[in-house]
């Protein structure tokens, strides 16, 4: 598997003229490895997840580059050969810290990466009050990023994404994307887009460019299927809430019942070994047996007595 073998197959997904990809979210190794076993062939890693499983915080900028590296580099290499895009937030810094960021993701195994134009204390694209950095500002961080990987020959799509229609409208976010494309961007994000007319009119606005659209549920964007962001134009779409948001309530209702029962009453087919089957379970055993292990022979399922 080479550096950029999943970044190629996803470039060549958006080249072609009937690619789509439809992307859920995933925040850690057990909703990454549900979401493979699902089908899906593109995997997103959500911002705000990484915000709340690995520090239990909002999506206020709390994640370092570090903190969103080595989370990239672990849901990527569950399937090296599945593409993974990648929240990259503002880049975490200026020109530099941006092209350490794309070659860090792209050695990661990391296939795209969003960037966006907020301020480096950032907030959810879906929370009010986002400060914006001037659009030269933020067309450096997107040309750092395509320098950068162009320096290291590699295939990563960069995603230029910006938050400006909140606060400057439609049209300056029209030209913060277009000054995104001259930069070098491979793909154009717009953020908190807030009606299907608009949806439709920023494909127009920017074709042939490939756009991407943020579907969070109850946000600021009204709810679109796949097919539909498919039949309005746009090439790529993203659930960040795919597995977070079932997480979360399926959590809730179930902590809500073992404080009020003092049991769980979990499905009878929630083994231990079913949940470690998810996770890799038949593949790590297959793997020591091949290698001449014997830690396995006896099996690993409980024997009816």
């Amino acid at each position: 598997m080479s550096l950029s073998s999943s970044a190629t197959t996803l470039r060549k997904i958006i080249e072609d003229p009937n690619g789509f990809v439809c992307a859920p979210g995933v925040y850690d190794g057990l909703s990454a490895r549900l979401a493979l076993a699902a089908g899906f062939e593109t995997l997103y890693m959500t911002g705000a997840g990484t915000a709340a499983s690995v520090h239990g915080h909002a999506d206020l900028g709390v994640c370092t580059l570090n903190d969103m590296r080595a989370n990239a580099e672990m849901i990527a290499n569950l399937s090296p050969s599945t593409p993974l895009i990648a929240d990259a937030d503002t880049g975490y810094g200026g020109p530099i810290m941006v092209a350490r960021t794309t070659e860090q993701y792209a050695r990661s195994g990391v296939a795209a990466f969003h960037i966006e134009d907020q301020v480096q204390t950032k907030r959810c694209g879906h929370l009010g009050g986002k400060q914006l950095v001037d659009i030269t500002t933020y067309t450096t961080r997107i040309r750092a990023a395509v320098q950068a990987r162009k320096r290291i020959g590699s295939d990563i799509v960069v995603i230029a994404r910006t938050d400006a229609l909140q606060s400057f409208g439609y049209e300056e976010s029209l030209a913060r994307l277009r000054a995104a494309r001259d930069a070098g961007a491979d793909v154009g994000f717009l953020e908190g887009v807030s009606s299907r007319e608009m949806c439709a009119q920023v494909v127009r606005d920017l074709a042939p460019w490939p756009i991407l659209l943020n579907m969070v549920e109850h946000g600021s964007t009204p709810t679109v299927s796949a097919q539909e962001a498919k039949e309005l134009g746009f090439k790529l779409i993203i659930f960040p809430f795919a597995t977070l948001g079932p997480a979360m309530t399926a959590m809730r209702e179930t902590l809500a019942k073992l404080k009020r029962t003092g049991l769980l009453g979990l499905d009878p087919e929630l083994t231990p070994q079913m949940l470690f089957r998810v996770c890799g379970l038949d593949e790590s055993v297959k793997l020591d047996a091949e290698a001449g292990g014997a830690a396995f022979d006896g099996g690993v399922d409980l024997q009816e007595k």
